[in-house]
């Protein structure tokens, strides 16, 4: 009996194995047919468009018995030739961008001609891009460069109060930044520094400085200083250390306490004389300046291990290193995987990761500006500014604790949980004392649980006297799914200026008759039904049941044929259409951390976090380790000396 049931399982272990066999060979064979039939179309391209450029452009130079850069055209007639010659059309493509072929005096490539060669090369199967950087050598429209950039407002703010201990008086603060790249403010080429900005690093770093250094105990001058000049450069030394994010030379120590001796030299005591010098640390280009020294070798290089602890500590904690970081970039321990993965999680469970819900999070949610939001208030007279606070605080934590308890991501759509205090709790309908703190509470009901039903978003998208779902649902088409739709036609009038008889009417049904209008329905199809599931929140993002009298319709169908009724059901439809969150996501933060517009070199890096994603059970903290991990976040590129772009970085 047991050895005809032994029997009956090896049987169904073999066949199991050999179905797997079998499915996986035909996986293979279907990506093998996939990479075949790209390369046959590569090596059409080449027959019809790139090789008639060749010879009538290039044959003079690569033919014959003088051949120029011993590459022979003659090698090439036939499309296999050119598949099997590789990188070797990089080499020609970089040629052509940098005008070095054809050579002067030659008959040059027109635009028209460089664009198909271009695209050519750069469409080329099998390529390892994940390795790679975007340069003038790999890409005509030069992205992936990062520029030398100023600290942003967030930044700067969080740097003071890390370094000095001091939090700056909104007054005090630098001019807030434009957003570029992605939709942050993290681009460089979108953070001027303007005449303002710098009245207020000067005026900020003397208030701080003094501030700090007239409170007891001393955060700054921690030694006593009864006129030691040794101890005063050894203070000045940690605290630029620590400002500037790197070792100091002790040509720029001398600098920095030139200022010092002037003051004594003016009757000033040491202990009060240093405070010139420390202010100097904080006006420094090098403190207000995210500056990646240039290396000697232009092309692709990998950042110091200083500059990678200071990317890092940018993107978690939008702030300087601490003491544990610089000292792992003393030693270039921060190279090392197990190491920075080790610190990426040590950074989360610190309590300066909120900035990740307030710098990203805002950003991503399109909160940054929430301040200028303005209900009509008399409509809305019970947002007041405390409440408007408590909105802004509830996405800052809500996705910053996403990160820091390693939440799965898609707890962004849908959640059984909200992080609320009492007066948010009450706003909400929820059970919780008037007075009670910051806290995460469970939710069953599926009104509250994620982005989409947060009053912040809900009151953002939402007009001064009403609700509208059409920028609620272009918001979760833009902001959560990454399916922008385009602006409206022009000459067509607001809902406002086409509508009649409000008074009789729910908001669904105004907005009904505006739909019907042949140029207006394709978006609005794809918008208005993902507004339509949030009509049970009013302007404010509060609860109703009603409208005008009339019960809330706040069922959808969207063009795909799904449908639902509702803030429950639409997180549902979401939810299956997480891979077009987690993808775009996955772009947003990436673009964030590197600071600029994403290109196809970075496809590979979105893939590889979806990916591990998919394998960690959606943790969120995995993405933060991959793309600190990732070739472009540790290497940067700099232009010849020459380049028409070489004042970019």
């Amino acid at each position: 009996m047991s050895k005809s049931i032994s029997t009956a399982v090896r049987s169904v272990v073999l066949r199991s194995m050999l179905l797997l066999a079998v499915f996986i060979l035909r996986q293979e064979m279907a990506r093998g047919d996939e990479l075949a039939e790209k390369m046959e179309k590569w090596k059409k391209t080449y027959v019809e468009k790139i090789l008639p450029i060749m010879e009538a452009r290039c044959v003079g130079c690569h033919r014959g018995d003088k051949i120029e850069g011993e590459f022979d055209l003659a090698k090439y007639a036939d499309p296999q030739t050119a598949v099997e010659a590789g990188d070797a059309w990089e080499r020609v493509a970089k040629r052509i961008r940098l005008n070095e072929m054809p050579p002067q005096g030659s008959p040059g490539l027109n635009d028209e001609q460089k664009g198909h060669f271009h695209r050519w090369v750069d469409s080329r199967p099998n390529r390892d891009l994940c390795n790679q950087l975007a340069s003038e050598e790999t890409q005509s429209w030069y992205q992936g460069t990062v520029m030398s950039r100023r600290l942003t407002q967030t930044e700067y703010r969080n740097a003071i109060l890390d370094l000095t201990g001091r939090r700056l008086d909104p007054n005090e603060e630098p001019p807030s930044d434009g957003a570029g790249g992605e939709g942050f403010d993290t681009v460089g080429d979108a953070l001027f520094t303007s005449t303002i900005h710098l009245e207020s690093y000067l005026t900020s770093a003397d208030r701080v400085v003094e501030a700090a250094c007239s409170t007891f105990p001393n955060p700054l001058i921690s030694t006593e200083v009864v006129e030691d000049i040794a101890s005063a450069r050894s203070i000045v030394s940690q605290f630029a250390r620590r400002a500037w994010r790197r070792p100091v030379t002790l040509e720029e120590l001398d600098r920095l306490m030139s200022l010092c001796e002037k003051s004594m030299e003016q009757g000033v005591e040491l202990s009060r004389a240093i405070r010139q010098s420390l202010k100097g640390v904080l006006v420094s280009p090098h403190f207000l300046f995210v500056v990646e020294v240039e290396p000697e070798a232009s092309g692709v290089q990998r950042l110091s291990p200083h500059q990678l602890a200071t990317r890092l500590a940018l993107l978690i904690w939008s702030s300087v290193p601490d003491e544990e970081l610089l000292q792992l970039a003393d030693s270039s321990s921060i190279y090392d995987e197990v190491v920075l993965r080790a610190q990426v999680r040590r950074m989360i469970a610190d309590p300066r990761s909120r900035a990740i819900g307030e710098n990203f999070g805002l950003q991503w949610l399109g909160l940054r500006g929430f301040a200028q939001v303005k209900p009509d208030e008399s409509i809305f007279p019970e947002y007041q500014p405390e409440l408007a606070a408590d909105l802004r605080e509830e996405a800052i934590l809500y996705v910053s604790e996403i990160f820091r308890k390693d939440r799965p991501l898609t707890e962004l759509i849908s959640s059984n949980s909200v992080y609320i205090n009492g007066r948010l709790a009450s706003f909400y309908g929820l059970d919780l004392p008037q007075d009670a703190p910051w806290q995460s509470v469970a939710v069953s009901d599926g009104k509250r649980g994620g982005v989409i039903t947060m009053a912040s978003v809900l009151t953002s998208s939402s007009y001064p006297r009403r609700t509208s779902p059409v920028l609620r649902g272009r918001w979760i088409l833009d902001e959560l799914l990454g399916s922008p739709v385009p602006p409206p036609p022009p000459n067509v009038p607001a809902l406002e200026e086409s509508s009649h008889n409000d008074a009789n009417q729910t908001m669904r049904q105004r907005l009904e008759i505006h739909r019907q209008k042949a140029e207006c329905a394709s978006c609005h199809d794809r918008m208005d039904p993902l507004g339509f599931g949030l009509e049970n929140y009013d302007g404010i993002g509060r609860w109703r049941d009603s409208e005008n009298g009339l019960a809330i319709d706040s069922a959808g169908k969207l063009p795909s044929g799904d449908q639902f009724s509702g803030p429950t059901e639409l997180k549902s439809v979401l939810m299956n259409r997480r891979a077009e969150f987690q993808q775009h996501f996955i772009r947003k933060l990436l673009g964030f951390a590197l600071g600029r517009s994403l290109n196809k070199f970075d496809a590979c890096i979105v893939e590889t976090c979806m990916k591990k994603l998919n394998e960690n059970e959606m943790r969120s903290q995995i993405l933060l380790e991959e793309i600190a991990l990732s070739y472009p976040f540790q290497h940067r590129y700099r232009q010849p000396i020459g380049s028409k772009n070489e004042t970019s970085e």
